[in-house]
């Protein structure tokens, strides 16, 4: 295989490692999974780094000598369809061994793959909100406040993200319009407790599964990866915990 080749099979396995982190995946999945690609195609070492953000692979090949590229990452969602769909893509490469053309257009299906459309999500933000706010002690007013405000939160973080804004710039915004809106509907009698409608909206912006994916990380033995998780959980809780706080001083409530 000549080296050309080796790079554009290389770019490819970046991108599904890529695709992989993006999607929620853990850092050893992805190392093994770029690792395990590149072997299939003729590389005798291959040496993989990977955190939240970026990706380095060195490979060599005695027919294409050493091949590196740099990924940056950026974005982090968790996608549970996308990362079956990659992981039997990857397990096809490494069993069949596929032209460049062939990866290339099973990565755009996937890409290109369904998703929930907004009217959706906005249901399932309401849904969340107000289920959350009946499991905590919540009554059928604060129920209803509160899977409203959640589909209204939806809008408006949609309506932030537009602006390019960073992680924890959204969750301030929706943080403190949700503790505006919570004590607004007490305010007008649409509810009867703003702490529990409020809950309601937290659930919808804690980072409760990046927490344990940063304990995964760590207990796989990926500790740089699982710090980072780790803190830009905590400092996005806090973020969150910040907001709802800030209505509640400004407003005056105990």
């Amino acid at each position: 295989m000549k080296r050309e080749e080796a790079e554009q099979y290389l770019f490819y396995a970046m991108t599904i490692g890529e695709m992989l982190l993006t999607s929620g995946a853990e850092v050893g999945r992805v190392e093994d999974t770029i690792r395990r690609i590149c072997m299939a195609y003729g590389a005798k070492r291959v040496d993989v780094f990977s955190i939240t953000s970026s990706i380095v692979t060195t490979m060599y090949g005695e027919e294409f000598g050493i091949c590196t590229q740099t990924r940056r990452v950026s974005g982090m969602s968790n996608d549970l369809n996308k990362l079956d769909e990659l992981n039997c893509l990857s397990r096809e490469i490494c069993t069949q061994k596929p032209s460049v053309e062939e990866i290339k257009k099973e990565l755009e299906r996937i890409e290109k793959g369904p998703q929930y459309s907004f009217g959706s999500q906005v249901f399932i933000y309401a849904l969340v909100s107000g289920s959350f706010s009946v499991f905590f002690g919540g009554d059928f007013r604060d129920m209803l406040a509160s899977a409203l405000i959640g589909a209204i939160l939806k809008f408006l973080e949609s309506f932030v993200k537009k602006g390019a804004a960073n992680t924890l710039l959204t969750a301030l915004i929706c943080s403190i319009a949700g503790g505006f809106l919570a004590n607004l509907a007490v305010r007008t009698g649409l509810g009867h407790h703003a702490d529990l409608i409020s809950i309601g909206n937290v659930m919808l912006l804690i980072p409760g599964i990046a927490f344990t994916n940063s304990l995964r990380d760590m207990f796989s033995g990926d500790t740089i990866t699982g710090l980072i998780r780790f803190m830009e959980s905590i400092l996005l809780a806090i973020i969150i915990a910040l907001g709802f706080a800030l209505v509640n001083l400004i407003l005056g409530v105990g």
